[in-house]
């Protein structure tokens, strides 16, 4: 290393930088390297060609006490690097929030969707307890009128005089809301599905957001000065 000049090493770290074959964070691990490449790495010019290539559009934020010509390109460098992570993550934050609310609002519908299921269901159940003892009384309303033992017959004679409305015309009201309430749970647990799945694709995205907001770094930039 000591055998070449300083030239030929400043132009070995400027072409590394012009092929983007040296970044931000490759510089900084050569200026540790030793006493003349850190010498080499802090010079102007290359972080100038790096200010350029990295922040293109952020002439404006460098500043007033970095403006001076005392101030090196590297201090800019580093200024506009950490403003530039500044808007980076709070803009993930942001979305990061966006997904919060999404996620909120899914998961309201979900136990809504809960709700509306537990309510259905027991319903269902009622219908089906209530048919099943119409039926029964229907049955014992045909069955009087064959002969049979009186015992029987005053069992299924007082079944029929319990019931409070004609059996047949309940019967098929019961039958038409057990089948509505059949087709409103398909329906409830279709759109069950439809929203839980985006959730869960929501929930992993935002998991992996969070694991990934400390690290949003410019493209080129990974590493603080």
């Amino acid at each position: 290393m000591s055998l070449l000049p300083d030239e030929l090493w400043r132009r070995i770290l400027e072409i590394g930088i012009e092929n983007r074959s040296l970044g931000y964070k490759a510089l900084c691990s050569i200026s540790i390297s030793c006493r003349r490449l850190h010498r080499l790495s802090d010079e102007d010019s290359l972080w100038n060609r790096l200010l350029s290539d990295d922040f293109p559009l952020n002439h404006n934020l460098t500043p007033s006490s970095l403006s001076s010509s005392s101030s090196s390109a590297k201090s800019i460098y580093k200024f506009r690097f950490e403003r530039d992570k500044e808007r980076r993550v709070a803009a993930h934050r942001r979305a990061l929030l966006r997904k919060e609310s999404q996620v909120a609002e899914h998961s309201r519908r979900l136990r809504a969707i809960e709700t509306r299921v537990s309510q259905e269901t027991s319903k269902m159940r009622e219908t089906v307890a209530e048919l099943s003892n119409l039926r029964r009384v229907r049955q014992a309303s045909v069955a009087l009128n064959v002969w049979q033992p009186e015992v029987v017959r005053g069992r299924q004679k007082q079944m029929v005089e319990q019931s409070v409305v004609p059996a047949e015309s309940r019967i098929h009201a019961l039958e038409m809301e057990l089948r509505l309430c059949k087709q409103q749970i398909m329906g409830l647990e279709k759109s069950y599905v439809s929203v839980d799945i985006p959730i869960c694709d929501m929930i992993c995205k935002d998991s992996k957001s969070r694991c990934h907001l400390h690290e949003v770094v410019p493209e080129r930039g990974k590493a603080q000065a």
